[in-house]
C-alpha cells in the first residue's frame, strides 16, 4: 500500500484534462468548468492556454504555473504539497491527454504515493484518433511514444519491435519524417503497411497510407505539422515459414538491439512456441557453416 501521510478526505484532488489537438470545438465539456474552479492550473504552455481559455470564453479562477520538462522535476513537490493542502490541481498539455508523451507521469506518480486523489476529463487523443483513421488493424495495439534522435538508437529500438504483432503507434517531428520511414522500412520490411496522420483534426488534415518504403519516399519531398504514424503489426508466421534460418534472423535482430545471445535465444523460443534448444541449433549450425564457408 502506498503511503497515508494525508487521508483521501483531508487532501486535494489531481485532475488531468485532455485538450484539444486541433479543432478547439473538440474540447470535453467538463474543461471549462475545471479551468475556472481549479484552485492552480498547471499548463505545459501558459501562453497556449491563455487563448485556448480565450476561446472556450473561460476565466480561469485559481492561480497558473508552468510545468513542462524543463521545470517538471522542480515543480512537482510544490504542486503535491499545494494537493496535499487541500487544492483542486488541474493539469493541461498542449494537446492530447497529460502523461501520454506529456509532462504528468511524475505528478501522478508523486501524487499517488501521497494517497492524494487523481481523476481525469477525457479528451481528445492523437493515438486513438489516429489509430481509427489508419484502416489497419485496431483491436491490439501498442504505443512507442517518440523514437531516439540518433540513425543508430532508432533503428535499434526498431528492430526491438520487429517481430511485434500489434499495431504500432508513434509520434515523430516533421523534418524526422522521412528518416524514421526510411529506418522503419530497414526494421521492419518495405512493404509493411503504414499509414502517416498528419494535422489531425485541423484544416489541413491529411492520412497518407501505403507500404513503408513508398511513404519514406513522399516524406523526402518535406511533410509539415504534427505527426503520428501507425505502422501494421508483424504478420503471424506459419510453421512451414520458421526455417532454421528465420530461427537465425530473430535471434540476430534481438542481439542488435541489445540482448544477450541467451535472452535472445530465450525470447524467440518462447514468442514462436519451440524448444530453446531447437533455437540454439540453429544458432549454432549458422556459426559453424559462417566459419567454415570459404
Amino acid at each position: 500500500m502506498t503511503g497515508t501521510a494525508e487521508s483521501p478526505e483531508s487532501t486535494g484532488t489531481l485532475v488531468l484534462a485532455g485538450t484539444p489537438i486541433g479543432d478547439v470545438a473538440d474540447a470535453p465539456p467538463r474543461l471549462a468548468k475545471e479551468l475556472a474552479s481549479a484552485d492552480v492550473v498547471a499548463a505545459e504552455d501558459t501562453r497556449r492556454m491563455k487563448r485556448l481559455t480565450q476561446a472556450l470564453g473561460v476565466q480561469v479562477g485559481g492561480r497558473v504555473v508552468s510545468y513542462f520538462e524543463g521545470n517538471e522535476t522542480a515543480r512537482t513537490p510544490e504542486l503535491v504539497e499545494a494537493l496535499a493542502g487541500g487544492a483542486r490541481v488541474l493539469l493541461v498539455t498542449d494537446a492530447g491527454m497529460p502523461s501520454v508523451s506529456d509532462p504528468g507521469y511524475r505528478l501522478v506518480a508523486a501524487a499517488v504515493e501521497r494517497d492524494i486523489r487523481v481523476t481525469a476529463v477525457p479528451g481528445p487523443s492523437a493515438v486513438l484518433t489516429a489509430l481509427a483513421l489508419s484502416g489497419l488493424p485496431v483491436d491490439r495495439f501498442c504505443f512507442e511514444g517518440f523514437l531516439p534522435r540518433k540513425a543508430g538508437e532508432r533503428l535499434s529500438r526498431l528492430k526491438e519491435v520487429a517481430e511485434e504483432r500489434r499495431t504500432l503507434v508513434y509520434f515523430e517531428a516533421p523534418h524526422r519524417l522521412d528518416d524514421t520511414l526510411a529506418a522503419m522500412a530497414e526494421a521492419f520490411g518495405e512493404d509493411r503497411r503504414a499509414a502517416v496522420c498528419r494535422e489531425l483534426t485541423k484544416t489541413y488534415e491529411e492520412v497518407k497510407r501505403g507500404p513503408l518504403k513508398e511513404l519514406a519516399e513522399w516524406a523526402a519531398e518535406g511533410v509539415r505539422g504534427e505527426i503520428t504514424v501507425v505502422v501494421e503489426g508483424a504478420p503471424e508466421k506459419s510453421a512451414d515459414d520458421l526455417t532454421p534460418d528465420e530461427l537465425v534472423r530473430r535471434v540476430r535482430v534481438r542481439e542488435e538491439a541489445g540482448e544477450r545471445r541467451k535472452e535472445a535465444i530465450a525470447a524467440v523460443a518462447a514468442d514462436v512456441g519451440l524448444p530453446k534448444r531447437e533455437v540454439f541449433d540453429a544458432v549454432v549450425a549458422a556459426k559453424n557453416a559462417a566459419r567454415t564457408a570459404p
